[in-house]
């Protein structure tokens, strides 16, 4: 099955409404300006075709910003899984690894719900926020993989630095953050309006880890502008104390 691009209000509201009952949706929010949705763009649609019983819709969040701030989507990529008119996992970043996964889990959930129809709704749909996060990129299978080397780590890293031309590496995502340090940063970054992708390094020991001496810097959150590290928190304040147009200026240099 193909993905359905949304092309109006109405088009999802039919979608979304008269979804089968045990159908899962999969919704993905992206935007044209932030590069890592370009190769989500690939991945999505060929999970598309791989799973045919679930249902998947694109969505332009800037061309629809109701639809976007009727699920609060505050960054791109971002995912939302739904079933029954309830919503069961939303999932914000580059790395597709965790919504593979998750899309994985509440397939084999729902497949477990209907073969015991004795197990109540509540434990079925807790299951999947019980499920590890993604940590490093890798899909392997019961046994470990090899650990990534320095260099692939550094190649990782530099790859993620350039994800987008303003990424900010921070603890929780922009609609849940994890520390008052992150909160702050995403709140500078949109109190200037300024578009951004993230990541969330909680979910991935080897980059909260590699970054640090990356950027030889011990704390987060971190912000990149094209691949150059900026600073944390009290660096960007000060330059934008002494540079009101600092990101402008940074972006466009």
């Amino acid at each position: 099955m193909s993905v359905v691009e949304i092309s109006s209000e109405d088009q999802f509201s039919d979608l979304t409404s008269n979804v089968a009952k045990d159908k899962l949706l999969a919704v993905y929010f992206h935007t044209s300006w932030a590069a890592p949705c370009i190769q989500i763009n690939t991945v999505y649609a060929q999970l598309a075709e791989q799973n045919p019983s679930v249902l998947f819709i694109s969505v332009n969040a800037d061309e629809f910003p109701d639809i976007s701030e009727l699920f609060e989507v505050s960054a791109v990529p971002y995912f939302v899984l739904i079933r029954d008119d309830t919503i069961l996992k939303e999932i914000s970043g580059a790395d597709p690894n965790e919504f593979v996964t998750a899309l994985a889990e509440l397939q084999n959930s729902n497949t477990t719900a209907q073969a015991a129809p004795s197990a109540s709704s509540s434990s079925a749909a807790a299951a999947p926020a019980q499920a590890p996060l993604a940590s490093v990129p890798q899909q392997g299978g019961a046994d470990e993989e090899e650990e990534e080397t320095e260099e692939q780590l550094n190649a990782r890293l530099k790859q993620l630095t350039e994800a987008s031309p303003v990424m900010l590496f921070m603890k929780g995502t922009p609609a849940s953050p994890q520390c008052g340090f992150s909160r702050q940063l995403v709140a500078i970054l949109r109190e200037n309006q300024v578009r951004f992708g993230f990541f969330d390094i909680l979910k991935d020991d080897s980059v909260r880890q590699g970054l640090k001496t990356y950027s030889d810097w011990p704390t987060f959150p971190q912000l990149y502008i094209n691949g150059e590290f900026q600073g944390g928190l009290d660096i960007i304040k000060e330059n934008l104390e002494e540079d009101p147009d600092f990101f402008q200026n940074a972006i466009n240099a």
